[in-house]
């Protein structure tokens, strides 16, 4: 988002150190708000059919199995990046040897 950029580019600058982790807590807020709501929608499309009073057990666990899919494979999606970016990195190194 423009916001994220132009935080994103007073980090650039090498600024004040508090400032940076100002910004950067700030940034962590916004990504977790960003996977909230889509875990949210999703979710709440898949489980919902159709909104009452209180959730029956049926819709209430496709709740629960929902959200534990979606922090599943978003852990496995974030380990197999910092894979990924281990390999690159000892990869790297190897060339500039």
């Amino acid at each position: 988002t423009r916001q994220t950029s132009a935080l994103s580019g007073n980090m650039d600058a090498g600024g004040d150190p508090e400032l940076q982790r100002f910004i950067e807590a700030e940034t962590q807020k916004q990504r977790f708000q960003g996977l909230v709501h889509q875990l949210t929608e999703l979710c709440w499309e898949k489980c919902m059919e159709k909104p009452g009073p209180k959730l029956d057990a049926k819709c209430e666990s496709c709740f629960i199995n929902c959200v534990e899919r979606f922090i599943d494979t978003n852990q496995f999606i974030l380990n197999r990046l910092e894979q990924t970016q281990k390999s690159r990195g000892t990869f790297s190194e190897n060339l500039t040897d």
